[in-house]
């Protein structure tokens, strides 16, 4: 079946970055992708998005839908027709939405799980704590915003960072067969991220010490997208030759 091409607001897009060892993140990724780098380190992260007005591109924006939503991410490349080629992996999606879930991976690219939230925001701060229903992930993340990039050793500034981020516009999903990755690509006309603040982050994902031993994965910085109007764009699918482990 063909899958359609989506459109919608990306009403705050929060992504919470680690600079991860190299080696660590090679053991997380299915081939033929390995980790992209940055001044050495593998990048990675928790990418917390809230889309309004989601609905296929022929559809009345009055029509469109709503939802929390997260994806843990690793930033990758691979060889491609023309040369290498950079975006995310990402091991697991969640959301609030059971559309989502159901949808994911049969009307559109990336299977879901489903997950509470719970979100506090002011025009200044942002709180997002989420737990999956399967038990498996927790995340708790507060934020302020920033008027530059403070504190990060991946990026000298806002700059660097967010042509980074804009160059991982493509994203392969992990599958429960194990036997190819759903592809996606996002794409806008406006993109626009912030720096943050982090005051405190807790994920399960990052803190297991069996996935990530001590010292491999260590908080990096902050960015966040709000605002924008995306529009998603199903990709083939890439084979994939062997199922990335989620438990380290």
């Amino acid at each position: 079946m063909r899958q359609p091409r989506l459109n919608s607001v990306v009403e705050r897009r929060l992504l919470v970055n680690y600079r991860v060892d190299p080696d660590v993140a090679e053991r997380l990724l299915p081939a033929p992708l390995r980790p992209q780098l940055v001044h050495g380190h593998a990048v990675a992260g928790l990418c917390l998005l809230r889309l309004g007005s989601v609905r296929p591109t022929w559809t009345p924006k009055v029509l469109g839908l709503r939802s929390e939503n997260a994806a843990h991410r690793i930033a990758v490349e691979w060889d491609g027709p023309d040369g290498v080629e950079t975006g995310v992996y990402i091991p697991r999606r969640d959301t609030a939405s059971r559309l989502n879930v159901w949808a994911g991976g049969r009307l559109f690219p990336g299977e879901h799980g489903r997950a509470d939230f719970d979100v506090r925001e002011t025009p200044g701060r942002m709180s997002v704590a989420l737990a999956t229903r399967d038990g498996d992930t927790r995340v708790d993340v507060t934020v302020e915003l920033s008027d530059e990039l403070r504190g990060s050793a991946l990026f000298a500034d806002l700059a660097e960072a967010s042509r980074f981020f804009r160059g991982g516009a493509k994203g392969f999903s992990a599958t429960s067969s194990g036997r190819h990755l759903d592809g996606m690509e996002l794409r806008t006309d406006a993109w626009h991220v912030e720096a943050c603040r982090v005051r405190s982050a807790a994920s399960s994902f990052f803190d297991d010490p069996e996935r990530f031993p001590p010292g491999t994965a260590t908080l990096d910085c902050a960015l966040v997208m709000r605002d924008v109007p995306v529009n998603w764009r199903p990709i083939p699918s890439m084979p994939s030759e062997r199922a990335a482990r989620l438990a380290g």
